[in-house]
């Protein structure tokens, strides 16, 4: 069997379901042939599809995520985080999101992005960052262990309207997303339209926390500059 024709048959039955063990007995291979073949086969379908395009194989965000916001026109996405309305848990302002992205047939892409709701937006951005399929869930209870409670698993579309969403509104505000945020989004892709619409800040204000690497006085005087007096809140040592 020539070359073309072996990866033609190996395609159909990949998109039949058929594993590389069930491949290799039906085509009278190797194992280890046919699982190089199966690997030929999603490097190929996977050349020239972009970042974004790629298959969702893990997609995340903290419980308590939306503490604070105004979820009115998203009932769904407040009903699943089962800590949305707990202000006492200290989970409010931050949405820690993750996506993970087939990359070929044994490693994925994974993205994560720290996302300030209340006022700043993007804050931080990790990857994309390619690794063994199997390292996923490892990396993943990394990535929440400063959480008391497992992440929860949302849909693409969610994540998107989550960071994208903040970042308009930090950018209404006069505050741009973190370095590298351009890469990262490309593979989490645009939000798209129609999606439900979070009302960022707390309580409709933006409410400033400051951080360790902020500049608290830069980021007062932006907000008194767009906001005004007593439209917005801070916590900060200026």
């Amino acid at each position: 069997m020539q070359d073309d024709e072996l990866l033609g048959r190996v395609r159909e039955m990949r998109a039949r379901g058929s594993g590389p063990k069930q491949i290799a007995k039906v085509l009278g291979l190797r194992p280890a042939q046919a699982t190089a073949l199966v690997r030929r086969v999603a490097e190929a379908q996977q050349a020239g599809v972009g970042p974004a395009e790629r298959a969702v194989v893990g997609c995340f965000v903290n419980a308590g995520w939306s503490v604070g916001l105004g979820m009115d026109d998203a009932p769904g996405w407040a009903a699943s985080d089962p800590f949305h309305d707990r202000e006492d848990l200290g989970t409010g302002g931050f949405a820690q999101v993750l996506l993970a992205r087939q990359e070929r047939a044994s490693r994925v892409t994974v993205c994560g992005f720290l996302v300030d709701v209340y006022c700043l937006g993007v804050k931080n951005v990790t990857g994309p960052e390619m690794m063994g399929a199997g390292s996923l869930q490892a990396y993943a209870r990394s990535y929440y262990s400063a959480f008391d409670h497992p992440p929860l698993s949302i849909g693409v579309e969610q994540a998107q309207a989550i960071v994208h969403g903040a970042v308009a509104y930090a950018r209404a505000l006069g505050f741009e997303p973190a370095a590298g945020f351009d890469a990262a989004a490309g593979h989490l892709g645009p939000a798209p339209a129609g999606l439900p619409e979070i009302r960022y800040g707390q309580g409709g204000k933006p409410f400033y926390i400051s951080g360790p690497h902020d500049d608290p006085r830069a980021v007062v005087r932006q907000l008194e500059q767009t906001c005004g007096a007593d439209n917005y809140h801070y916590i900060a040592h200026l």
